[in-house]
């Protein structure tokens, strides 16, 4: 079932079709598929390359978690208020949209018995809400204790890779975005995630087709990313959990007024008013 189907429109930002990122290197987000140019293919590293995908790792963890450190995430679980239950981990797996469930249970898969098991249950009633029953009180501190498991670390990355970074790097690919471009796309699609709702992934860019075209369709890589960011923040506005638009402000649009398009270090942002830098 379509995540977003069962989830109210509040909880379908961060929703994820069941099928998305199963196939790595094939996975497309959008509905156009059109090959990427093999120039824009090219041009510098990926956001694939390990190096910028670090860089990627810590760009996210400076807006999520206010820290580069994004290592020191798995351990991470607070309820923020935003309706999605429980947020945790390396890239804001929620108890109320899904990936949470997916992740815990990937993790018992690969290792019975584990400290979450015993929760998958109470995660598959809460799906879809914001409701914490079956989960509290224990469920944080075991949460915590998990996050020791590099099992369960190895689960998070693969659950990031496989929902969220990968089919992001390859809708940029296809659309013929260099680095910079296939991380805004990644960003987007952490936070809105790729359901049917007006806000997802898919749906921004949509949006931003209708003023630019990608590289690939014989477009302005610069031009059309500031169309991709100017839908990306009508998407923000629309929920006040994320009315603060300083992740792309004061982030991307600068890396993107300086011509930054294979996000090259050094870098320096500002995501709430905090500065960060990558040397």
């Amino acid at each position: 079932m379509d995540r977003a189907s069962a989830a109210s429109p509040r909880l379908s930002r961060r929703t994820v079709v069941a099928v998305l990122g199963v196939v790595a290197s094939g996975a497309l987000l959008g509905a156009e598929r059109v090959a990427a140019a093999p120039a824009a293919r090219a041009a510098g590293s990926g956001l694939d390359d390990p190096a910028k995908k670090e860089i990627a790792m810590q760009l996210v963890s400076s807006a999520e978690n206010s820290s580069l450190d994004w290592k020191a995430q798995y351990k991470y679980i607070e309820d923020i208020g935003d309706g999605r239950g429980y947020t945790a981990g390396i890239i804001g797996f929620c108890s109320g949209t899904g990936d949470m469930l997916d992740l815990v249970q990937l993790y018992t898969d690969r290792k019975p018995g584990n400290v979450l098991a015993k929760y998958l249950p109470a995660l598959r009633r809460v799906n879809g809400s914001d409701s914490h029953s079956g989960l509290d009180p224990d469920y944080p501190k075991d949460w915590r204790k998990a996050a020791q498991d590099s099992a369960f670390q190895q689960a998070q990355n693969d659950e990031r890779d496989r929902v969220y970074f990968n089919p992001a790097v390859a809708q940029g690919k296809t659309d013929g975005l260099r680095a910079l471009g296939q991380f805004s796309y990644y960003d987007a699609i952490v936070m809105h995630g790729d359901g049917d709702d007006p806000t997802s992934f898919r749906n921004i860019r949509k949006r931003a087709l209708r003023s630019a075209k990608p590289p690939a369709q014989g477009g302005d890589e610069t031009t059309y990313l500031n169309a991709f960011l100017d839908a990306r923040v009508w998407a923000m506005k629309q929920e006040e959990a994320h009315s603060d638009t300083s992740r792309v402000d004061t982030e991307q649009r600068v890396f993107l007024r300086k011509g930054n398009l294979d996000l090259n270090t050094p870098l320096d942002w500002k995501v709430y008013g905090d500065s960060y830098h990558i040397g």
